[in-house]
């Protein structure tokens, strides 16, 4: 039989909020936004808030502790990415306390935050977060890893009964995981096993048995879905791949494992919805491809499109919601690199905002 593709159910959701989501990007455009980094500290985890400004820059903005321990370490010790993130609405921040076992939830007043919950995430080293609508769920990378559900009422976790779910067998290395548009799926990346797991989200928010799909490129790490619906995963063995999802949970290869001419690839992010930047921190760089509608990547220019300093280190990255600016996180340097976006999806390189700790476990960055 036939499958139902995934892809052109989403492009209508997607289309029929279109008209929301551009008043809101374009609302948060003329007041600027803000940037959040996590400190990863093992003796008390910490928020750092930025302003944004319309420019792009940013201004210190204050420190919020989580209320839990975050891995500590020195370079990318959570393996990982979505350890702090933002709901879609960038009403609530959560934030992983590997160390605690735990996630913590913010009430966000622009650059300021409140903290309103921390719950244990049924599982060991919590390292990566999704969210979709009321919906949240941790990645446990501990053992053999799981994923685990909750509830999100006024800022508050209310576990889900009967959520945690195992991945596809022992010694898994999760990395990350994902929603798709529609809130109907789970998506998780699976660094030592090249697996890319998917399970459907039941009505009550518990998961359906898991699928296991064979990542297109070595090294699944980083995986996100296009707006479109196309979900698009960065490889550590420094490629992108992009991938249709079918109702069955079987993932059919677009595009299969681009090149993207720098070291350590680990790291993506979309901005302006049809362009994909992956971080690389071995080469301290970015590279940029464009997302077709049908899913298909193009590389943008000469594949590298954004350079940060020698030694940078930039691993998580993130985006603000008008799409105009990419921020990388510079865990070598103890800086937030700043770059612009272009229309044709090149980057321009506007400077760094210092003062953080270098290579002293910073992990996380979130921007709206």
């Amino acid at each position: 039989m036939k499958s139902i593709r995934l892809l052109p159910v989403v492009c209508v959701l997607f289309s029929s909020s279109l008209a929301l989501t551009h008043a809101r990007a374009v609302a948060e455009e003329e007041h600027g936004g803000a940037v959040f980094v996590m400190t990863n500290a093992a003796t008390g985890n910490q928020i750092k808030a930025y302003v944004r400004k319309d420019d792009g820059s940013l201004q210190t903005a204050g420190e919020f502790a989580t209320g839990g321990n975050g891995s500590g370490g020195t370079v990318d010790p959570l393996h990982s990415q979505g350890s702090l993130i933002l709901s879609a609405d960038h009403r609530w921040l959560f934030a992983v306390n590997a160390g605690s076992g735990t996630v913590s939830s913010f009430a966000v007043d622009d650059a300021h935050l409140r903290l309103v919950d921390t719950e244990a995430t049924n599982g060991s080293s919590p390292t990566a977060l999704a969210q979709s609508g009321d919906l949240l769920y941790v990645l446990n990378a501990g053992g053999n890893g799981n994923v685990s559900g909750f509830r999100v009422y006024g800022g508050h976790l209310h576990p889900i009964a009967n959520s945690t779910t195992s991945l596809s067998g022992g010694a898994t290395s999760p990395t990350s995981l994902a929603f798709s548009p529609n809130g109907k799926f789970l998506v998780v990346t699976e660094s030592a096993t090249n697996n890319i797991d998917v399970f459907r989200v039941r009505p009550d928010g518990t998961l359906s048995g898991i699928v296991v799909n064979p990542s297109a490129g070595a090294v699944p790490f980083a995986a996100v879905f296009a707006p479109n619906g196309a979900l698009i995963v960065g490889n550590a063995s420094n490629t992108i791949s992009s991938y249709r999802l079918d109702w069955d949970q079987s993932l059919d290869v677009i595009s299969n494992a681009l090149p993207t001419l720098g070291q350590a690839t680990c790291w993506d992010v979309i901005a302006r919805g049809h362009f994909v930047y992956t971080a690389n921190a071995g080469t301290s760089n970015l590279s940029g491809f464009a997302i077709a509608h049908d899913g298909s990547l193009t590389a943008i220019d000469g594949t590298i499109v954004g350079v940060n300093p020698g030694g940078s280190t930039n691993i998580d990255t993130t985006a603000s919601v008008n799409g105009r600016f990419v921020y990388t996180l510079n865990t070598g340097a103890g800086a937030i690199g700043i770059f612009s976006v272009d229309h044709d999806g090149s980057l321009q390189r506007i400077g760094e905002v210092d003062g953080l700790p270098a290579a002293a476990g910073l992990n996380g960055i979130a921007a709206y």
